[in-house]
């Protein structure tokens, strides 16, 4: 294949934005109207979806073998939607067209065969993992909720109980949807690391504008059943057995894994593994914003390895979570751990890399391509959700 041509002509098509993704799914459901039960009502949020996914294959496309875990966790993943394997062919003749369409003349036979190659490789890769997976886990597990509990105006705290055994890894993430909101799934992750009797706490804050968050912190009761995707990511899991003191920064509800890894450094440290200090700091709005204190004081106080630094700009005069910890003592000592809002994430690579952080030892949640990177294979400890 010749990748700068399959990127030059991307980029052509990609520059018409929205109007890119609307053609495409005009063309599908004209063509296959079956296919519209699949997705959600509004489809701006899936539109949006579509051009990144295309972009992060057609950015790798000359090294197509590095894009294969996001590929492989693409396909175990659209299994939650129903997807079967005829569907691809049908995706890809839309894709086709989209891409006949605003190329217009540059739209040659050969670059034609250049797409119809791409796309059998990466439609072929997503195939193969999707039936490996199919051998082994459902689609999706349903789930009943146990408790809701609004912890703000636009803030709720839900923990639900899988029907089936869920296997994760604190720091994962899973996909979640319910009956009020149908065929729309977000992101979550667990705030506990995996639990004897299956249990998984969620952390959810409405989102102006948002499909789905606030359907689960306005209306989600207890009683209700939603359904879990399988569990991804592997960017914020600790490496288990023990290793490098932790510097843990969370914005808002990205701190739920971040509670999740101190349970689980708390289940090690009592399995034997040496002990390891670790600093949590967790970032709100207004003192009224910190949600969870009373949990964090909790393991704080049963944990002599375990700090807990609550940072608000009105008590740090203006400062963010963020700016607190990288005063931190020995912070190239230490593996930096940061959940927040994607616009923190993208800043704090920077920040803590200029304060002398090894880039090995910061990790951040890839909001794209990231969720979909393999993780280890789950041990006895494993859970995340966002």
């Amino acid at each position: 294949m010749d990748a700068a041509r399959l990127q030059s002509s991307f980029a052509v098509v990609s520059a018409h934005g929205d109007r890119a993704a609307q053609h495409f799914y005009a063309f599908l459901f004209v063509a296959y109207p079956e296919l519209r039960d699949l997705f959600p009502v509004s489809m701006a949020g899936q539109r949006d979806k579509l051009l990144q996914a295309l972009g992060h294959v057609v950015s790798h496309v000359d090294r197509l073998d590095q894009a294969v875990p996001y590929l492989e966790g693409l396909g175990r993943d659209h299994r939650k939607f129903s997807v079967v394997g005829a569907h691809y062919a049908q995706v890809g003749q839309a894709l086709l067209a989209t891409l006949e369409h605003f190329l217009g003349d540059q739209w040659t036979d050969d670059l034609a065969a250049q797409w119809s190659a791409a796309y059998d490789l990466v439609s072929g890769t997503m195939l193969r993992a999707a039936e490996h997976a199919a051998r082994s886990q459902p689609a999706w597990w349903t789930a009943d909720v146990l408790e809701h509990e609004r912890r703000g105006p636009d803030l709720a705290v839900f923990t639900v109980r899988p029907t089936m055994p869920l296997t994760y890894r604190p720091g994962q993430s899973v996909a979640l949807e319910c009956p009020l909101r149908p065929r729309v799934w977000r992101f979550l992750s667990p705030a506990n690391t995996p639990r004897a009797d299956g249990t998984i706490e969620f952390h959810v804050r409405a989102q102006s504008g948002g499909e789905l968050s606030p359907a689960l912190v306005h209306q989600l009761r207890e009683g209700d059943q939603v359904r879990l995707g399988a569990p991804v990511g592997r960017q914020l899991t600790l490496t288990p057995g023990g290793g490098r003191d932790l510097l843990l920064i969370a914005a808002g509800t990205g701190l739920a894994p971040m509670r999740a890894l101190v349970e689980q450094v708390e289940v090690e440290t009592a399995a034997g593994v040496p002990t390891r200090s670790v600093q949590l700091f967790t970032g709100a709005r207004s003192v009224g914003d910190l949600y969870d204190l009373p949990t964090l004081r909790g393991l704080e106080a049963a944990h002599r390895w375990l700090s807990v630094l609550p940072v608000t700009p009105e008590e740090r005069g203006g400062d963010d979570v963020l700016g607190a910890a990288l005063r931190t003592t020995r912070l190239a000592e230490r593996e930096v751990y940061v959940c927040g809002p994607p616009a923190m994430a993208g800043h704090a690579r920077d920040a803590l890399a200029a304060v002398g952080v090894p880039a090995a030892q910061i990790h951040l949640e890839d909001h794209d391509a990231g969720r979909y990177t393999p993780s280890p294979a789950p041990g006895p400890m494993t859970a995340a959700v966002r």
